[in-house]
């Protein structure tokens, strides 16, 4: 039975391709009570379910901050018999794989005080039916079904919005977050850039004079991210805790796809930073392809996650 200031965390994974590699989903659940604090959820287009369980759990206690106590919840041994003794055996399961997963999970619940337990899948567990659907949901690309979508609906409208940015008389400014808690915040951002297929490949061999680009378009996504402040007018100056650039070719669409992961410990969110790292990043891939190819387009460049602060989660996509 978990203790009064306990959080409850229901995880899950999903893959379309049981056994091997192929498209999978993941969610996370943080339960106040019997109210849903926040909802996390995503996807990845080549993984496994072992992979999405891990990733599952490494999201919802990235959630937490560190020093709470959970009670993590998943219909997954794998995942639960590794962090803990299995009751059959007296000792956790061995690790033979996903390591890099394994070392960020352990490094997590180094920080938070976990009680891991496993629930029978689909035995009529609400919360965990509920991140089962959005896993599945993900991993297929779909929105969720009505019911779950009707569970996790706020129980009131949100306010009229407010732009922040301006004063009573409309004048620009510099938000005051002085008053404001640091909690832990992250955004990620996404986008992309098209161009032409031989372009691509040439990128890909790494056969352009300027050299290699996928390297440097990263570099130069890390670094915008930690200039923002200096960029956007009214952005906060902030100190970074991890950046993250990834740079994905894909011949199908002929593009590369940019994925930028910007997290701190703050009193105000990274969702400039994360787009600004993307948005670098996709333009240094065009200076340093641009003598082989003027008519590449960047596009798409869009938040598709934040979580911290007031607002809490933010799941755009």
């Amino acid at each position: 039975m978990k203790a009064p200031e306990d959080i409850e965390l229901y995880t899950d994974g999903a893959c379309s391709y049981q056994g091997r590699s192929g498209p999978g989903g993941w969610a996370a659940i943080v339960l106040q009570g019997e109210t849903p604090r926040s909802t996390l959820h995503g996807r990845a287009d080549k993984t496994t379910s072992q992979r999405m369980e891990l990733t599952a759990a490494i999201e919802g206690l990235r959630a937490l901050d560190p020093g709470s106590r959970a009670v993590l919840r998943s219909d997954s041994e794998y995942l639960v018999y590794s962090m803990s003794p299995h009751p059959r055996y007296g000792r956790p399961y061995q690790r033979k794989a996903n390591l890099d997963l394994w070392e960020q999970l352990d490094a997590l619940a180094a920080q938070r005080t976990v009680t891991w337990e496993w629930v029978e899948g689909h035995s009529g567990q609400r919360w965990n039916e509920v991140a089962n659907a959005l896993a599945e949901a993900a991993a297929q690309g779909v929105p969720p079904p009505p019911w779950v979508q009707e569970l996790l609906q706020p129980v009131a409208a949100p306010a009229e919005p407010a732009l922040t940015h301006l004063d009573a008389q409309g004048q620009a400014r510099m938000v005051d977050v002085g008053a404001k808690a640091d909690t832990q915040r992250e955004a990620v951002a996404r986008g992309r850039i098209v161009m032409q297929p031989a372009t691509l490949a040439l990128i890909q061999k790494g056969d352009l004079p300027k050299g290699d680009v996928l390297a440097t378009a990263r570099l130069a996504g890390i670094m915008a991210a930690k200039r923002t402040a200096e960029l956007i007018p009214l952005c906060h100056p902030l100190s970074l805790t991890d950046i993250q650039v990834a740079l994905a070719p894909d011949p199908a669409e002929s593009a590369i796809s940019i994925e930028a992961t910007v997290r701190s410990t703050g009193k105000t969110g990274v969702e400039m930073e994360a787009l600004t790292a993307v948005a670098v990043a996709a333009l240094t891939v065009y200076d340093m392809a641009k003598a082989v190819d003027r008519g590449m387009r960047i596009q798409d460049i869009r938040l598709v996650r934040k979580r911290g602060g007031k607002s809490g989660e933010i799941v755009l996509e």
